[in-house]
């Protein structure tokens, strides 16, 4: 039976004023290596409307391609980056229930 997919959920709690600087590190990190990693498949950075706090959603394959993002060479070079703009606390799991508006045809 094929494994359920891993969500990752990063809460960045942000030094003031630097909300937009992060969230385009951010992005151009996920573009230039996230998304070329083994077993990524999504990836959403949900800014607060006050500017204090980042979200990353993202969906994995497996937890060993979440392991596998964590130590690599790229990743562990970036983490001090991200800690110069903020704080976070990371989340892996699966879904446990997802609920969607279905539009009717």
């Amino acid at each position: 039976m094929p494994q359920k997919p891993v969500t990752l959920i990063n809460l960045l709690k942000v030094k003031a004023g630097t909300q937009d600087d992060l969230i385009a590190m951010l992005k151009q990190n996920t573009e230039s290596v996230i998304r070329k990693l083994d077993g990524w498949r999504s990836t959403r950075l949900i800014a607060s409307a006050d500017g204090a706090s980042v979200i990353i959603h993202s969906e994995w394959e497996t937890p060993a391609n979440v392991e596998a993002m964590r130590n690599d060479p790229r990743m562990k070079a970036y983490f001090p980056e991200i800690l110069k703009l903020a704080s976070f606390e990371s989340i892996m799991g699966e879904v446990a229930v997802s609920h969607e508006r279905r539009h009717d045809p």
